[in-house]
């Protein structure tokens, strides 16, 4: 495909615009660019999305085809099927638009999967929140995503994790411990006072989960040290 390349620019106007990148896209740091289109390999789709929406300088828009479930989640809202940790990571960081559906007969030979065309345009400026607090709440929250927020932030692993994050940003910021604080109550508190202690991450939208987190860390509850 170089060769190709480079030999239909040849001897053209085009000769000196064309900069040919080969190698492994997920290891490859990326130079600034503006629009972005391609067919990537299916078994890369979550990688390639993350690389793009965390490059920098934000690029304008990404046209990409991707086996149609991985598309669909990339656009499903709150109470569809689809609807997982994906989706709320992507839509927090890009609007996504759903092009066209790609069959597979297009394909020689037929893939066994039906394909879709999506595109992907970065917020811009980006949302003001810590991505790693924010994707480790919502990685708690959809694995049980049809569970209550109260019965998935209450379990033993996340109570530890929660009091272990607690300790380590007290002695990183060189603050007293409150002897009193206590992991299970300080995210029932948190609960109560949102009126989300019966409510389900399959239902919940960015604006819920956006304050859920704000309310959470200013309670001394994180999800990442």
């Amino acid at each position: 495909m170089i060769a190709e390349l480079q030999k239909r620019v040849s001897e053209t106007d085009k000769q000196k615009s064309l900069q040919i990148l080969y190698g492994d896209v997920i290891k490859t740091n990326l130079p600034y660019f503006d629009v972005c289109v391609a067919n990537v390999p299916y078994n890369i789709s979550s990688a390639i999305v993350f690389k793009l929406l965390v490059h920098r300088p934000l690029f304008r828009c990404a046209v990409l085809m991707f086996q149609e479930e991985f598309a669909l989640r990339l656009s499903a809202k709150p109470g569809d099927e689809l609807y997982c940790r994906l989706s709320v990571n992507t839509q927090l960081l890009a609007k996504v638009d759903q092009l066209m559906k790609v069959g597979r007969n297009n394909f020689r030979p037929p893939p066994k999967v039906e394909s879709r065309v999506v595109r992907i345009e970065p917020r811009n400026p980006p949302p003001p929140v810590n991505f790693l607090e924010w994707d480790g709440l919502i990685r708690i929250l959809f694995n049980r995503k049809n569970k209550t927020l109260r019965s998935v932030l209450t379990t033993t692993s996340v109570l530890d994790l929660i009091e272990k994050n607690y300790k380590t940003i007290a002695s990183l910021k060189s603050m007293q411990l409150d002897s009193e604080w206590k992991a299970q109550e300080a995210v029932e508190q948190v609960l109560d006072k949102l009126e989300y202690r019966e409510s389900r991450a399959s239902k919940l939208n960015l604006d819920d989960f956006l304050k859920i987190l704000t309310e959470m860390n200013a309670n001394g509850i994180h999800f990442t040290a």
